[in-house]
């Protein structure tokens, strides 16, 4: 069993790219983190990789040239990027390959994400009462849990504030102005209780992992950040999950209680042992939410934690460091390796003005997707 490593990275920065596909942004962060690499797309064994709405990602090696690798597509929802880096991590753990790379890459159009009740499993009374739409299911499971856990909107409006602060730094993010928290507390109502500035918006952008075993990283004079965790689970009974029919009345743990507790174990580390940390933030409440699924404090402490600012860039544990979903977008097929990226070249120093501080040395990474699928990893400098 090899150690796995990831060496390289490479980002098209997230947004909207007139006149580039997506594809061809997903060949543009492979090329930048091959030439990171001082490699050629010859070198690379196997590639996982995948987009929602942008096209198979296997179609890039008319781009990058036919060398025959094994290149197996990946669709997980928004855990799509999670879930291509747990392929590329298992393959090289497994000692079959010692060279690979993970891709994702997508182009949505404007406006929220519109799927069909019949291609999730669902009858379409559940399209027809609104649950369909996300904005909706999230702020109804936003609401019940600020009920449930004393969360203001106040301290919505704060982690919407800290995104869009940290996205003024970050060179690949979509929107690069801060919000003052009066501004996003008084922006239109979308859904109760999110205003505009409390969701993030489907978007465009990629981003290419290049991984390798520990023995193979040595050889290229390459140490980049060791991989310890990486884990993968769905929903499981009593969870209250994106297009579910309905509540159980005896709860169950979260997809993404599931991962975590499976990365951490893999690990062998604690939630207290994590030094920066990137969750899945498609909407303020998220943020909230999963901080608790993951381990990193009990139910209805996030209220102070953000109050106090802890998870800022100079607290005790910054979240999102490069303004997460909120302020980068959310093009499914990328957003989960983003925030690998992001822990890469914040553990690399590469991060320039939005480098946190200390010396981190483990760095958290969480995504979520429909109908209840979660990916975690950690990785180590």
């Amino acid at each position: 069993m090899s150690d796995v490593r990831i060496i390289a990275a490479g980002i098209h920065p997230f947004g909207r790219t007139p006149g580039l596909s997506g594809l061809q942004q997903g060949v543009f962060a492979v090329r930048q983190a091959l030439a990171a690499a001082g490699l050629d797309w010859r070198d690379i064994q196997f590639a996982y990789g995948g987009s929602d709405s942008a096209g198979n990602a296997d179609t890039m090696v008319s781009e990058l040239g036919l060398t025959g690798l094994q290149f197996i597509n990946v669709a997980n929802g928004c855990a799509t990027g999670g879930s291509a880096m747990f392929g590329a991590y298992s393959t090289i753990k497994s000692g079959e390959f010692d060279l690979g790379i993970a891709v994702g890459f997508d182009k949505h159009p404007r406006g929220a994400f519109d799927p069909k009740p019949a291609d999730w499993g669902l009858p379409d009374w559940y399209g027809e009462t609104g649950l369909m739409l996300t904005t909706q299911f999230f702020a109804m499971k936003t609401q019940r849990y600020m009920a449930e856990h004393g969360i203001s909107v106040q301290t919505l409006g704060r982690v919407a504030e800290k995104a869009f602060a940290n996205g003024v730094a970050t060179p690949h993010a979509w929107r690069r102005e801060a919000v003052d928290l009066e501004t996003i507390l008084a922006a239109p109502l979308v859904s109760d209780p999110f205003t505009k500035f409390m969701f993030c918006s489907p978007g465009e952008g990629a981003v290419a992992l290049v991984f390798a075993s520990a023995a193979r990283a040595r050889r290229l004079g390459l140490d980049g950040v060791r991989l310890r965790a990486a884990a993968v689970r769905s929903r499981p009974p009593g969870s209250f999950e994106v297009f579910s029919p309905a509540l159980d009345i005896v709860r169950g743990p979260s997809p993404s209680t599931l991962a975590s507790r499976a990365a951490f174990e893999m690990a062998s580390v604690a939630p207290a042992d994590i030094d920066i940390a990137q969750l899945q933030d498609t909407e303020a409440g998220a943020e909230i939410m999963h901080m608790a699924e993951n381990g990193f404090c009990a139910d209805g402490d996030q209220e102070a934690w953000i109050v106090e600012g802890r998870t800022r860039l100079d607290g005790a544990l910054p979240i999102n460091t490069d303004g997460g979903c909120l302020a980068c977008g959310e093009p499914i097929g990328a957003s989960g390796l983003r925030q690998v990226y992001e822990n890469f070249v914040q553990l690399t120093d590469q991060a320039g003005a939005r480098r946190v501080g200390g010396d981190p040395r483990l760095g958290y990474s969480h995504v979520y997707g429909a109908p209840g699928v979660s990916a975690a990893a950690i990785v180590e400098r």
